[in-house]
């Protein structure tokens, strides 16, 4: 198990997470709302094909208690090898209320039988602030440790 990030400039992060399961079923964690679901977000709808679209929410609690929904559209989908998404979050149900939007590209590579290789890399506007970017970096290092240990 190897844990990688890469901050390229300021409108982009690269992280790469090896991580000890096969490529079908890490790909599978990606694009199955129900698995999505045992790491990712609390509810998932996912349409999985390319200009399929998805939500995914996040529910709040005591120490946050507003819920957390991203959406997007499925940009490219190459089975167990390539998923490239848009990240489209709203901060409150405000319809005024500023958006975040990034893509995701997610590259899955085979590292043997029973292990895969992935890379994630956001990329879009840059962050507003320095704080806002390790947040990202955090969250997203986080998400991939929680895979991990699901696929594990």
């Amino acid at each position: 198990m190897s844990n990688g990030t890469h901050t390229d400039e300021a409108s982009q992060i690269t992280l790469t997470r090896t991580i000890d399961a096969n490529i079908a079923d890490v790909f599978a964690a990606w694009t199955d709302p129900a698995l999505i679901e045992q790491w990712q977000a609390d509810e998932a709808e996912l349409d999985a094909f390319e200009g399929g679209e998805y939500t995914f929410t996040t529910f709040g609690d005591d120490e946050d208690p507003e819920d957390h929904v991203v959406s997007g559209e499925i940009l490219q989908f190459v089975e167990n090898e390539k998923l490239v998404m848009s990240w489209v979050h709203r901060d409150s149900e405000d319809e005024e209320a500023e958006e975040l939007i990034f893509v995701l590209d997610i590259a899955f590579t085979s590292v043997g039988a029973d292990q895969t290789q992935v890379t994630l890399t956001e990329r879009g506007l840059a962050h507003a602030d320095p704080e806002s970017r390790i947040f990202s970096i955090e969250a997203w290092s986080a998400a991939l440790e929680h895979l991990a240990e699901v696929m594990e």
